[in-house]
């Protein structure tokens, strides 16, 4: 137990640092950013679509950053801004939704999904919620705390200030996700060594029938479940091609995964931001069933009404 212990700490250290290369110096990037004369102008360009989300224009920064770099990098940046919760909700959303596009639209095309596609899914998705929840919501209005990060009282006047400000920011937020992300990575190297995987793939064999994919796409859907898509892209390829899955349903596999993938670690990650995080989980999940479900049995019915198209061959009696 200790040799797991041991390699499931290494493993998070070396996490923590690959993701702490990213959050420390966004945060400290932005906050600088965020006292310039540049970032009201940028701000204000873009504040009405932003209202239409329910957000002010800042939250332009963190969502840019989760899309185009990953979803630690777009935590990092709402570290540097004062949201009500009912912002911080609505982006930890979107972001779920859709975050690191680049590389995991990537991955889907290794495995024969067009990155496109996988891609509209997910900003659609993203934005629909958004809509929804500022819609329907109307508590959310204190402001959100974001754990041992004390609200800012008042704004740093001085360029040392400032940088002073964006390290501390920067250091707390990369050692709250080492409290996050360690114990994490020991539970993951836990379940591994011990077969634990095998294990939940054989209990998402009657899961699968619900997706309306078949019972060998179940390792992927455990891969993408348990780890994500971007750290288990090589075993989900890899498993793809031996378990013999079909491009439907790694299309439908993929388009459930993108909408709810490392529902753990995605779902914890959130914690330090002072949200309610069931209802973050809930949202993934019921998403990721309805619309799978949905694209499942509307591809069937296309499947079954091509089966039955009348062709133009005829059969004759000879005399």
């Amino acid at each position: 137990m200790s040799g797991i212990i041991k390699r499931g700490f290494m493993s998070g250290l070396a996490l923590t640092w690959t993701l702490g290369k990213i959050i420390f110096p966004v945060t400290v990037i932005i906050m600088i950013i965020s006292h310039t004369k540049l970032f009201p102008i940028i701000i204000d360009w873009i504040s009405p679509f932003m209202k239409l989300l329910g957000l002010s224009g800042e939250a332009a920064v963190p969502l840019v950053m989760a899309n185009f770099l990953n979803l630690y990098a777009g935590i990092g940046a709402i570290l540097t801004f004062g949201f009500t919760v009912k912002e911080v909700f609505i982006m930890a959303i979107m972001m779920s939704f859709s975050h690191n596009l680049i590389i995991e639209g990537t991955l889907a095309s290794k495995v024969g999904v067009n990155f496109w596609v996988i891609t509209g899914v997910r900003v659609l998705l993203a934005v629909f919620s958004a809509i929804l929840i500022n819609v329907f919501w109307d508590g959310g209005a204190e402001m959100a705390q974001y754990g041992l990060i004390p609200a800012e009282t008042a704004a740093p006047e001085t360029w040392g200030a400032i940088i002073f400000t964006a390290l501390k920011t920067a250091t707390v937020g990369v050692f709250q996700l080492a409290l996050i992300v360690i114990p994490l990575m020991i539970v993951m190297q836990w379940l591994r060594e011990r077969n634990y995987f095998d294990f939940l793939s054989k209990k998402l064999e009657p899961f699968t029938k619900v997706l309306g994919v078949e019972r060998n796409a179940s390792m992927v859907l455990v891969f993408g479940l348990t780890i994500g898509l971007a750290y288990s892209a090589g075993l989900m390829i890899q498993s793809a091609k031996e378990d013999g899955v079909s491009k439907k349903d790694m299309y439908l596999v993929l388009i459930f995964l993108v909408s709810c993938h490392a529902v753990i670690e995605d779902t914890l990650v959130f914690a330090p931001l002072g949200i309610p995080l069931w209802p973050l989980l809930a949202i993934r999940l019921i998403t990721a069933l309805l619309l799978t479900a949905l694209i499942g049995v509307i591809w069937n019915k296309v499947e079954v009404s091509k089966r039955k198209e009348p062709t133009n061959e005829h059969s004759y009696n000879s005399l």
